[in-house]
Order: C-alpha cells, then sequence, then structure tokens
C-alpha cells in the first residue's frame, strides 16, 4: 500500500504489486505486465488524480527522451583530445635540418656562459647578466611564436582570449628578467619560469604544434634551464669578478 503525505491529509492506493499478481492469474499475463510497463526512454509512475483517501486512483505514465539523460561533452573539449597523446623524443629525428640545426646552434650562448666561468673558476657577473638578457629575448621569442600560430585562418590554435593571452605572458616575464640587472638570482629565476611556463603551454594547454617540435622544445628547453642554473650554482661557490677592458 502506498501512502503519500500531503497539505490535505494521507493519500492511500493499491500497491502496483498486488496489481501485478491479479494480472499474472489472467491469460496472456506477461503481455498485460509488459504493457503496463511499457515505456520507450524512462518511465515514471505518478497518480493521476488524487481527490480522495478511500478512492483508488489510477496510474499514467510520463516519458522522457533518453537524450535528457545523456551527458554530451562540450564542444572543443572532445576535439583537442590528449595533448600529450603520440609525443615522443624520438620525433626529434623528423625535425627538418634547419629547424634542428638554427635550434642546437641557438643553445650556443645559454651554454658558453658557465662553461666559461667553470673554466676560470670565477663568477663574472657582466657575463651571467649577458646569458640572462639572451634568455629573456628567447623565453619573449617563444611567445610571440604562439601567437604567429594562432593567426593563420585554419589554425588548431584559434586567436582567442585564451590563446593569445598566453602568449603574452612570456613576453611579460621577459621583461621583468631585464629589470634584474643588480640581482642576476632573480633574473635568471624569471628566465627559468618563463621557459618552464612556454614549454607548458607548447606541449600541454594547447596543442598543436608538430611532434618533432615539441620534441625539439623539449630538449633546447632542458639544456637551457640546466645552462641557468649551472650559472648560479657558480655563482655561489665562485669568486665574482669583473671582466677587464683593455684600453688601447
Amino acid at each position: 500500500m502506498f501512502r503519500f503525505a500531503t497539505a490535505r491529509g494521507v493519500i492511500s492506493g493499491v500497491s502496483v504489486w498486488r496489481s501485478i499478481q491479479q494480472k499474472s492469474r489472467t491469460p496472456h499475463s506477461i503481455l498485460q505486465i509488459q504493457q503496463m510497463f511499457h515505456f520507450r526512454a524512462f518511465s515514471v509512475w505518478m497518480p493521476s488524480r488524487l481527490t480522495s483517501t478511500n478512492r483508488i486512483f489510477s496510474t499514467r505514465t510520463v516519458y522522457w527522451p533518453a537524450s535528457h539523460f545523456s551527458h554530451r561533452e562540450s564542444h572543443g573539449t572532445s576535439d583537442r583530445g590528449n595533448p600529450m597523446k603520440g609525443f615522443s623524443l624520438r620525433a626529434l629525428t623528423q625535425a627538418p635540418k634547419p629547424a634542428l640545426c638554427l635550434g642546437l646552434s641557438g643553445l650556443i650562448p645559454f651554454v658558453s656562459a658557465p662553461l666559461l666561468m667553470a673554466a676560470t673558476q670565477s663568477f663574472y657577473p657582466e657575463v651571467a647578466y649577458a646569458q640572462v638578457v639572451y634568455g629573456a629575448s628567447i623565453v619573449s621569442f617563444l611567445g610571440g611564436a604562439r601567437w604567429g600560430f594562432a593567426i593563420p585562418s585554419g589554425s588548431p590554435a584559434q586567436p582567442d582570449w585564451v590563446n593569445l593571452t598566453n602568449s603574452v605572458v612570456p613576453s611579460l616575464l621577459a621583461w621583468l628578467a631585464l629589470l634584474c640587472r643588480d640581482n642576476i638570482t632573480e633574473g635568471a629565476l624569471v628566465v627559468i619560469m618563463g621557459l618552464g611556463l612556454s614549454l607548458h603551454y607548447d606541449l600541454t594547454l594547447l596543442p598543436g604544434y608538430s611532434a618533432w617540435f615539441k620534441a625539439m622544445r623539449t630538449v633546447l628547453t632542458l639544456v637551457a634551464t640546466f645552462s641557468v642554473v649551472a650559472t648560479l650554482i657558480i655563482k655561489k661557490f665562485c669568486t665574482a669578478k669583473k671582466i677587464r677592458v683593455i684600453s688601447s
């Protein structure tokens, strides 16, 4: 027996199970039960008339389309897929020779600074600051590359607020690094932050670059970051000296 509490009182009705048992005693009971519980998508048994506490109320079926209960992903999320899918450093072998040669040669200013100071066992603030300036220019270049990648029509990276704003952030970090002329450590840390953030953008946040470019970006960023870290280590353990200027 069902009981429904309302403001007017308690409403009673015949249980569904008892009605099923009565139906099962007659011929074609299975067909009648199926007709009773027939539904197209999702059905809910609801009382059609609630007028009296002693009156047996009938039931009716309410229908909802199944699409109302299905969860569909928003447009754009499923199209992007997994950003890291198919990423491998082996794709570096597919890089065009001009891009690979220019990318590797761009590491020379990063690597030469700590090698020079390690060979002389001295820390030169001018050399360290030159490394920070070069790192800041590379960070700004990476942001501009993302901006330029979003501009052409048909590009996977659309020129929306998220993409273009993320392209501007590396340039702002590069500007902050250049302001830290009197504190090489802070400037170097800002450069490291800009390199890591740019790599995060290119690999995970807004995919679209080729696999070989992602692999090359990973290798170049790691070497550049370790070079800046090596400069900070030399600054901590070696004596600071100034570069002598030979005057004629």
